[in-house]
């Protein structure tokens, strides 16, 4: 079984993904260095590679397949960033955030929380969008141990989405309140089953 990550910040010089450092490698090499940080338990490398091909639309099963893969070579050195099932959606994640630029840094972040409908709803999996001044691993545990939980977190949050918003981490405070309820919004007009941004 796959075990979470610490959700420490990238190491210095790493790219974030959201950056997409592997945009214009072709297929060919992105599938190579795969198999490269597989065989050497390179969780950064891996999971920059397996980034670019989801980015790209490659198939779930593929994903799924690829992420089981690095998971089981990598995990200590796996990024927080990376999700660890696949999620259709993603892509859509990471350009709605990316509309979202912070006037100020301060001391308040902005969390995406994966929650799961497979139960109940057509669509697998949706999404909370919370704020805190607490460290987003932090917040994640509060809400799974019932701390000013938001419900659905409690019930059905999976694990944290940190990739999308690494940029919207350590701003102010009004910036946060403000980005996490029109981020709520954006990922709804998109079709998103989104909880939380209030």
């Amino acid at each position: 079984m796959r075990t979470a990550v610490s959700n420490n910040p990238p190491p210095k010089g790493s790219s974030p993904p959201g950056s997409r450092p592997l945009r214009l490698t072709d297929e060919a090499d992105l599938l190579r260095g795969l198999e490269k940080a597989i065989a050497e338990g390179d969780g950064v490398a891996g999971a920059h590679c397996i980034h670019e091909l989801w980015m790209r639309g490659a198939l779930a099963v593929n994903i799924e397949a690829a992420l089981d893969r690095l998971w089981k070579s990598a995990a200590s050195s796996i990024p927080s960033w990376l999700p660890m099932r696949h999620i259709e959606w993603l892509g859509v994640a990471y350009d709605v955030s990316a509309r979202f630029q912070p006037k100020r840094r301060g001391r308040s972040n902005i969390y995406l929380v994966l929650l799961d409908y497979r139960d109940s709803r057509p669509d697998d999996f949706g999404v909370y969008v919370g704020e805190t001044r607490h460290p987003i691993a932090v917040r994640f545990d509060q809400h799974k141990a019932g701390i000013r939980a938001a419900g659905s977190v409690l019930k059905r949050g999976l694990e944290l989405l940190p990739g999308p918003v690494l940029h919207l981490q350590s701003i102010s405070r009004g910036d946060a309140l403000d980005i996490e309820e029109r981020l709520a919004e954006a990922l709804r007009a998109e079709g998103l089953l989104v909880q939380g941004g209030h």
